[in-house]
């Protein structure tokens, strides 16, 4: 990775050992800076299942000097398609043009980062939960000990962010099996619709750390009330219900024997104003919290960090932290804004979206030049995802 030599050195503290958290290390450690990273668990580890590193993504991956090791052990995908049951339309149909995603295992993307952020001089600090930061004098203390700047990247729920959440109604159950024999391609993110009421999906993952059988990851979205009600059926009558709903499925769910091999996954969506204050930073989920809808938290979190070191490098701490806001804003606005408007399309009780989807939505996007602009927004870059410093 490209060391950039700052005037300024500084000690800076990072709370949390996530996606953004160790991009943010690695890159500000390469920059010349004393980077501390605290973790509230006794081993660093991630947290979910599998997603997708978007092109956006992947540059920043690039940058930190983790991408090798990320596409080696992920699984590039071309194309996401997404059919209605019942009339087997394509009610979700993008194409990825030249580019490609990149979906990967949490675990092996953690590991990618981890290992960068270590090589960059990363120092972390583990079993240590912060749950706030006080001022003094010219510093902001951690556990005691005063740094110059603090990063929050602790995720959705975050105790140091003021962010307004907004809990979805609907949230998902998930879990990574192997790649089984299937006509499925392994190169698409392939899913599956009931009206709005369930989404049924299939994401190939690539392998996990230490290992190079091709795994995948299955979900099955319902309402948050409606969790428990799934936990007391029988399992083999959910399973039936959902191969019946999408045979292709038969395979990957033979491999689930119990209710526990599948997590739960909640959702909320919210957007923190202004993402800093004095010698404190937000990035992430910390800052801005939506649906997996468009695929975009991982790359929210890289991008959030690439720009927040980029403003480092070039402007006073305060001034610093202002410009990596404004560079940020209209991405994140954006973004946010376009997940709150296709999540219900594709996750809620409405009758009426479902239908304005099949009937409406999904044939414009066939018309030029809406496929190429759908590209682009699952790409990333619908929106510049970092504006210009000025």
């Amino acid at each position: 990775m490209r060391r950039i030599m700052v005037s300024i050195h500084m000690e800076i503290a990072i709370i949390g050992c996530g996606i953004g958290g160790l991009a943010a290390g690695a890159l500000l450690a390469g920059a010349g800076h004393d980077i501390t990273v605290f973790e509230k668990f006794e081993q660093p580890e991630p947290v979910g299942s599998g997603l997708v590193v978007q092109p956006v993504g992947l540059a920043v991956l690039e940058t930190i000097g983790a991408a090798e090791y990320a596409l080696s052990k992920g699984q590039k995908i071309i194309h996401m398609q997404g059919q209605e049951v019942k009339s087997g339309h394509n009610v979700l149909d993008v194409s990825y043009g030249t580019r490609f995603g990149l979906a990967i295992h949490r675990a092996s993307l953690f590991e990618a980062l981890y290992h960068a952020a270590i090589g960059a001089g990363v120092k972390v600090i583990t079993s240590t939960e912060i749950t706030n930061t006080e001022l003094s004098s010219n510093k902001r203390l951690v556990n005691g000990i005063g740094f110059d700047l603090v990063i929050d990247a602790s995720g959705a729920g975050s105790v140091l962010s003021a962010m307004p959440r907004k809990p979805l109604q609907f949230g998902a159950l998930w879990a990574t099996v192997n790649w089984p024999e299937t006509s499925l391609p392994i190169d698409y993110l392939s899913q599956k619709y009931r009206a709005a009421k369930n989404m049924i999906g299939v994401l190939p993952v690539g392998s996990l750390p230490n290992e190079t059988g091709a795994k995948a990851t299955i979900f099955w979205s319902l309402p948050q009330n409606e969790f428990e009600a799934w936990r007391k059926q029988p399992l083999e009558d959910w399973k039936s219900e959902a191969s019946n709903l999408w045979p292709e499925m038969a395979p990957f769910l033979d491999q689930i024997t119990k209710h526990d091999n599948m997590t739960t996954a909640f959702y909320s969506h919210g957007t923190l104003k202004k993402p800093f204050s004095k010698r404190l930073v937000h990035i992430g989920d910390s800052a801005h919290a939506a649906s997996p809808q468009l695929g975009q938290g991982a790359n929210m979190a890289l991008l959030d960090a690439q720009a927040l070191a980029r403003a480092l490098a070039q402007f006073p701490l305060q001034t610093a932290l202002q410009k990596y806001a404004r560079s940020r804003l209209r991405h994140v606005r954006a973004y946010q804004l376009m997940s709150a408007v296709f999540t219900p399309m594709y996750q809620s009780n409405s009758r009426l979206l479902p239908f304005l989807r099949n009937r409406f939505f999904a044939p414009l996007t066939r018309i030029p030049p809406a496929p190429r602009v759908l590209t682009k927004l699952v790409c990333g870059d619908m929106i510049k995802p970092i504006r210009g410093f000025k």
